[in-house]
């Protein structure tokens, strides 16, 4: 007795911003690979497809690719920057505390906003 049949692999490749198709909100994509396997007694063998495709984060809708679009892909999300890792933005709360009131450090202000030590110690 011989046993033979086929097993499927996902592999997730990347993920990657995207206007969905579907939903047309710019949302995150998966890119994923599915590679379909012969078997024998259980044991993969060699490969017998491989097909690209990608699903929106936000609606779940997939949409097939050939494998130059899924290559493309792989490449711009690997030369994207990584989320919080762009341009800097400019923290309005870098040049200090615009609520503080007095002279920090000078003595018979504690408990005021921006006097030094625990207001809640008496």
């Amino acid at each position: 007795m011989i046993i033979f049949g086929t097993k499927g692999y996902l592999y997730q490749l990347a993920i990657v911003t995207l206007v969905c198709g579907r939903c047309g909100n710019p949302a995150a994509h998966t890119l994923r690979k599915r590679v379909t396997k012969f078997t024998l007694f259980f044991v993969p063998l060699f490969p017998v497809s491989t097909k690209y495709g990608t699903q929106c984060t936000f609606c779940g809708a997939e949409s097939q690719l050939s494998g130059e679009q899924a290559e493309q892909l792989q490449v711009q999300a690997a030369t994207a920057p990584a989320p919080g890792h762009g341009p800097q933005q400019a923290n309005p709360f870098a040049q200090g505390n615009p609520f503080q009131q007095g002279q920090p450090g000078q003595p018979g202000q504690q408990g005021q906003p921006g006097a030094p030590g625990n207001p809640y110690q008496r």
